[in-house]
């Protein structure tokens, strides 16, 4: 059960989102799981581990181009490999 390719380094500030400046296609090749405040978060789209908020969709709300509405939550963010 141990996985022989090399993970990269997770990185500070990760996004999902392919046109963002902060997404690394390397780290999604595996599967990425993130906690906050102690709870393991299924809906995380962005976070950042050293400002200490990530962000999700706010419900159902989307805006004019079809995206979800974000909001910020702080806390403390851990992110690992499954």
């Amino acid at each position: 059960m141990t996985d022989t390719t090399q993970r990269p380094a997770l990185p500070d500030h990760l996004s999902i989102d392919p046109r963002s400046p902060h997404y690394v296609a390397a780290v999604f090749e595996h599967d990425v799981g993130i906690r906050f405040n102690e709870k393991e978060r299924m809906d995380v789209e962005e976070y950042c581990i050293s400002e200490g908020w990530v962000k999700v969709p706010a419900g159902k709300t989307v805006d004019r181009k079809g995206n979800p509405l974000m909001i910020k939550l702080k806390g403390k963010v851990e992110a690992f490999y499954r």
